[in-house]
């Protein structure tokens, strides 16, 4: 099997790349995971294993959620895992991975739903997509167009961005 025949393993957590708004009285709730349409829509063609561990937003994560989501990790046979995950607790998951044990994690999320038109979840998720392929074994995050190693990135609130740690 070559490298491009190895399979992605997508491991959903929530989030709000998978968050449903139904209307102006409603709150933003984690739904059924639009990843695999994402993924049609792009035309992906290489192979995708996708995996719900949980559906919360990130900032209802538990310690124990995090090590279910290592363990799926730990788990895995694929050198290549992409994780989809709330924004606002993203690196604290990503210490629990610690180095990654040989694979290549890549964590990703939105700060829009990717059913909205104005998202930035497709062009987040084609950036984990492409590290995830090309990136050497490790823990990393993408988002706002940049690749991250996981222990070098916070979230900055106020610019709404991720940003490198200074």
């Amino acid at each position: 099997m070559t490298d491009s025949d190895q399979p992605i393993h997508v491991l959903t957590t929530g989030g709000t790349i998978d968050k449903l708004y139904f209307d102006a009285l409603s709150e933003y709730q984690i739904g059924e995971s639009i990843l695999a349409r994402v993924l049609e829509i792009a035309r992906v063609t290489i192979p995708v294993e996708i995996e719900e561990v949980t559906r919360k937003d990130s900032l209802e994560l538990t310690d124990e959620d995090r090590a279910r989501i290592a363990a799926r990790v730990a788990a895995s046979t694929a050198r290549r895992i992409v994780i989809t995950h709330g924004t606002d607790t993203m690196t604290d998951t990503a210490q629990t991975l610690g180095d990654g044990a040989g694979k290549t994690i890549v964590l990703v999320g939105a700060l829009a739903p990717a059913r909205f038109s104005e998202s930035d979840a497709t062009f987040n998720l084609g950036m984990a997509f492409a590290t995830a392929q090309i990136a050497p074994p490790g823990v990393y995050i993408t988002m706002n167009g940049t690749v991250f190693r996981a222990d070098e990135v916070v979230k900055d609130r106020a610019r709404g961005a991720f940003v490198a740690r200074s």
